[in-house]
């Protein structure tokens, strides 16, 4: 039984997305993702810390995370089903990293895609990381970014439930820096929100070093979670993206 994946599709479906949060996010934020894909299954990944895994101790260790979630998701990925990696803010880290593992793995069902969402290449490190600070000035912070609910940040009692996840979530991504750049063998999508103040054009599209394949940019209206605020632009980019990369298989 997989820890960090629940099946969202009784019957298989032509193709998989596996998809990464953001710091602070479950699964759960794509829960309704699925009724938007009709030959497409999604797995949202579940982090431990958070939601049916609140009472597991989160992981504040990038490697020790992608590490896990390789070894859960290889018997996913076994049946021969073309399958695709999505990462958003955070998630594109570990979607990233899993990729590289894959292919270094040299499993026989490699991803026909990533996609980058919302996402600073690897060679940029955060200028100003924010999961040291104090409690008021990280609960300050994280409420900038729109992925935490407002009730949460505001209730003292549920914020120091999710405090040690959020510090680890945020770690992870704050630390994770490569200095040269690892390609991957896989066509890359990369996804910004238009008005995202969290990321740089050149940041994102720097991605580009990252593959050996074919890089296609999209922009999306709105900011830093334009997945939520612009999900139907988001997701009609990323079923053309898989469509294509479909056509260019076959």
């Amino acid at each position: 039984m997989s820890r960090y994946f629940a099946a969202s599709c009784e019957q298989p479906k032509a193709n998989k997305i596996f998809i990464f949060p953001y710091a602070g996010g479950g699964a759960s934020a794509f829960k309704n993702w699925q009724d938007e894909f009709d030959d497409t299954e999604i797995l949202a990944a579940q982090y431990p810390g958070r939601e049916n895994r609140i009472k597991e101790e989160p992981v504040d260790d990038l490697d020790l995370l992608v590490k896990e979630v390789f070894n859960d998701i290889k018997p996913l990925i076994s049946d021969g089903i073309p399958y695709f990696l999505f990462g958003h803010s955070l998630g594109t880290k570990v979607a990233y990293e899993l990729a590289l593992l894959i292919q270094k793995s040299n499993l026989p069902y490699q991803p026909k895609g990533v996609i980058i969402s919302a996402g600073k290449a690897p060679c940029f490190k955060e200028k100003n990381p924010i999961h040291e600070l104090d409690t008021a000035n990280f609960i300050r912070e994280i409420s900038r970014f729109s992925g935490t609910p407002k009730e949460i940040l505001g209730t003292r009692s549920l914020m120091d439930v999710f405090m040690p996840m959020l510090r680890a979530d945020f770690k992870m991504d704050e630390t994770y820096h490569r200095e040269t750049a690892e390609k991957i063998n896989y066509s890359v999508l990369a996804l910004m929100g238009a008005a995202d103040p969290e990321l740089t054009l050149e940041e994102l599209l720097t991605w580009r070093e990252y593959t050996n394949k074919e890089f296609t940019y999209k922009s999306v209206e709105g900011a830093h979670m334009f997945i939520h605020t612009y999900r139907a632009m988001a997701i009609d980019s990323i079923k053309d993206f898989v469509n294509k990369q479909k056509c260019n298989n076959t």
